[in-house]
């Protein structure tokens, strides 16, 4: 198809601005759907992969259940509660298991540097505890397996929480006191923007707003409760080649055992808490894709309309070109044109009005978007297939057209 054919077919389409601006609609709101749909999908995968990126896809996670006071009384005449033992069980039991890190929650009940004083959470944790969560260092060091042998009063900091405390000051080196403990700023986390406190009904860690201290220097330094779970969550890391879920069954059976059969842990498998979400996220697809589908449709259609009323207004034109040595085939191919200039430029539109739904939605919501080139491409070519599709019969018609009998009409 020559350029001359296609500047012939956007000056036939001008003269037609209303009828030619109506048919566009359709393709527009078609393309725009379908774009706006493709791009929060997009970025609803790209967040939920980042979510679930501190849960860990190769982790499989053992956390205590909060028992009212009563009942856990009860529960602990079977089961001491999660321990740093069933870690180690954890490692001698459980395939593909690579390393095990443990968490447990220290009470604040005050966070000063100074006259600054904070509100976040503190937590002992393992050395491994980093790379399990996926955290990264902005300053400093992580907690190292000689910070629990020594008991050494260390500690790292979150970002947002260095940042209350400190400001824009360094915060290495700067000591805080946390509780009855002076602890000294050995790192500091980058700030993972994390924008959900929960991914599939698991809360997450917000970790910009937590204080970490080194597992034994926090059992020792600080006071708990008897009653309560030695740790409050257990991070098992598998290798490659294991299946998250066949490892989960192993480490259910092995803690169920270890704790007697008490009820007082929850499994998750982050891996599947993604399939979930993905599985949610194609039903989304699916129903927007049918929805954008119609307006394609509709405006398929719409083209289609507009080539027929067309061919009926041409008639005379159409002859005389048919008279003058036109073949049907050139016949064919200008109305093909048409049909191609409405398609890309419905396109385009349409590009343009689903990038501003897709970021309307995302302000209103709160939810991500993310553009894929492919998925962009895509839309273009179904619009231009949608067009060309639906301008075919119109084209056909107009190449069958007798020509005495078009110069005749009136």
């Amino acid at each position: 198809m020559n350029k001359a054919l296609l500047l012939e077919a956007v000056a036939e389409l001008r003269r037609r601005k209303l009828r030619t601006g109506l048919t566009l609609l359709g393709m527009i709101f078609g393309v725009g759907a379908i774009v706006a749909m493709l791009a929060v999908g997009e970025g609803s995968k790209r967040e939920a992969l980042r979510l679930v990126a501190e849960l860990g896809l190769d982790n499989v996670l053992v956390e205590s259940k909060a028992i009212e006071a009563e009942q856990l009384k009860e529960v602990r005449t079977r089961s001491l509660g999660l321990s740093a033992a069933d870690g180690a069980a954890v490692l001698a039991v459980v395939p593909g298991a690579q390393s095990v890190a443990l968490k447990k929650e220290i009470k604040v009940e005050q966070l000063v540097y100074g006259e600054q004083v904070a509100s976040g959470r503190a937590f002992a944790v393992s050395p491994g505890y980093a790379q399990h969560s996926g955290l990264t260092l902005a300053a400093g060091r992580w907690l190292a397996p000689n910070d629990s042998a020594t008991l050494a009063p260390v500690c790292v900091l979150g970002a947002r929480l260095a940042r209350s405390l400190f400001g824009e000051t360094s915060a290495i080196g700067q000591r805080i006191k946390l509780n009855h403990v002076w602890l000294e700023v050995v790192g500091v986390l980058a700030d993972r923007a994390q924008s959900k406190a929960e991914f599939e009904g698991v809360k997450l860690g917000l970790d910009d707003e937590r204080l970490f201290v080194a597992w034994e220097t926090g059992r020792a330094r600080f006071a708990f409760k008897r009653i309560e779970d030695e740790v409050d969550s257990l991070s098992v890391r598998l290798d490659g080649n294991t299946a998250p879920d066949s490892a989960a069954r192993v480490l259910q059976a092995l803690i169920s055992q270890r704790h007697g059969g008490a009820d007082d842990t929850n499994l998750i498998v982050p891996m599947g808490l993604y399939r979930q979400n993905q599985q949610t996220q194609r039903i989304f697809t699916i129903v927007m894709s049918s929805i954008a589908a119609v307006s394609l449709l509709v405006g398929g259609i719409g083209i289609m309309n507009i080539m027929l009323a067309n061919v009926l207004e041409r008639r005379r034109e159409i002859g005389l070109k048919r008279a003058l040595g036109a073949r049907r085939r050139d016949v064919v191919e200008q109305f093909l044109a048409e049909a191609l200039v409405i398609s890309v430029s419905g396109a385009v539109l349409g590009i343009v009005l689903g990038a501003v739904a897709a970021y309307s939605i995302a302000a209103l919501a709160g939810w991500s978007v993310a553009w894929s080139p492919l998925s962009l491409l895509a839309a273009v070519l179904l619009c231009v297939a949608a067009g060309l599709g639906f301008g075919v019969y119109p084209a056909r018609q107009a190449a069958a057209l007798d020509p005495i009998a078009s110069l005749r009409s009136d």
